[in-house]
């Protein structure tokens, strides 16, 4: 029997989890990056990210804001928002890890490489705290989620996209400080 060494059994399991969890698909990602590319070959790497970003800010919006509608039923709205916010936050989660994940490609980092499993850790909760601000609004106000949670949302992309930049930009060996 050989014997497996620990980091490539972390990458299989992280890479398990992202397919079967987070419905993650590599190949999807290299492919939209491979459109982005070729679409725009003159473009610098920065600017094709930022194509990336302004792609999905109005998603993120939409679905941040659409996981907050079945508030307005009366009567069981609430059960039903509590089932939309936990399937709108998973979509939400996909969506920015794709943006990450296709924003380190596009600088040339191996999407596969472990590296990457404490970045996508990142994402998901700034996504879970960017979720749960808009989840907590409708103390406030019946309605006030459904904006919040699509304006939070789409800051949260910006956020992340802008915040991936930076750190896939620097040179390799660099540290890039925290904010």
């Amino acid at each position: 029997m050989q014997v497996q060494d620990p980091a490539s059994r972390q990458s299989l399991v992280a890479d398990q989890f992202s397919y079967f969890f987070l419905r993650l698909r590599k190949e999807r990602i290299k492919k939209i990056v491979g459109t982005i590319n070729s679409t725009y070959p003159d473009e610098s790497t920065e600017q094709k990210a930022r194509r990336l970003i302004d792609v999905q800010m109005p998603l993120s919006f939409l679905g941040g804001a659409l996981m907050h509608l079945p508030r307005l039923v009366p009567g069981w709205g609430q059960a039903f928002e509590l089932l939309g916010f936990v399937g709108g936050s998973a979509a939400l989660v996909r969506m920015h890890l794709y943006l990450i994940l296709e924003i380190g490609l596009l600088y040339g980092k191996d999407i596969d490489d472990e590296a990457r499993v404490p970045e996508m850790m990142a994402v998901v909760g700034a996504t879970g705290l960017a979720t749960g601000v808009s989840w907590l609004s409708g103390a406030i106000n019946t309605l006030l989620p459904l904006a919040a949670g699509g304006i939070i949302a789409s800051a949260a992309v910006r956020i992340i996209g802008e915040e991936a930049i930076r750190y896939y930009s620097a040179p390799a060996g660099e540290l890039v400080e925290d904010l």
